[in-house]
């Protein structure tokens, strides 16, 4: 299965806008609802865009599940945040983009902004790591210069290892970013409101 380019918008135009952030939803949520996230977070002059997976999952299988068995859906995901990526830079330079995502979308979050690295304005993931089985680095690029990233996770997430996390940290931090990586203990599969203040202030008010 591919997934179709559905993409779903609001704020301010992204043509008059003095940021965007994109957006990538959880698996069995929606663009709607992730859009409602980033609305907490947002400053004024924002541009929200935020995808829809098809079925409301981006891949089928764990983010650690070997490749091969979230294909074609995880490449699928990744080109269409690449194509999201690139559309959005036509109109504002990468230091002005941010992406933001939570669970399974956090996961595609750190997987394409890694991918597709450049100096973005700032990335943050709520609860998430990068994808794959181990982590391959192969396909990613030495390019974030100094971005910032923020990332949360509880110690004992039924679906992302805090090892995972901590892996993923570094991998980021050889890549140029500078991580500003949260564990919450004992905190439930969400996203808290002392979280959100940590990501805004770590990412918006630097």
């Amino acid at each position: 299965m591919k997934h179709t380019f559905t993409l779903l918008g609001e704020g301010v135009p992204l043509v008059e806008a003095e940021r965007a952030i994109l957006l990538f939803h959880g698996r069995g949520s929606s663009a709607a609802d992730i859009l409602a996230l980033g609305r907490s977070l947002a400053p004024e002059g924002t541009y929200l865009a935020a995808l829809q997976a098809t079925n409301n999952t981006w891949y089928p299988y764990s983010f650690m599940a070997p490749a091969a068995s979230n294909q074609p859906w995880l490449d699928s995901a990744l080109a269409n945040a690449q194509q999201l990526i690139e559309q959005t830079e036509k109109v504002l330079p990468s230091t002005q983009i941010y992406i933001m995502g939570f669970s399974q979308g956090a996961c595609l979050t750190l997987e394409s902004s890694a991918r597709f690295a450049r100096p973005f304005g700032g990335i943050i993931a709520f609860t998430g790591g990068l994808i794959g089985e181990t982590i391959d680095t192969t396909p990613y690029q030495d390019k974030f210069a100094g971005t910032r990233i923020f990332m949360s996770n509880g110690d004992k997430d039924p679906h992302v290892p805090q090892s995972r996390s901590e892996e993923s940290k570094a991998v980021l931090e050889s890549l140029g970013a500078e991580v500003n990586l949260v564990i919450y203990p004992g905190r439930p599969h969400t996203v808290s409101a002392e979280e959100l203040q940590l990501a805004k202030d770590f990412i918006f008010n630097a």
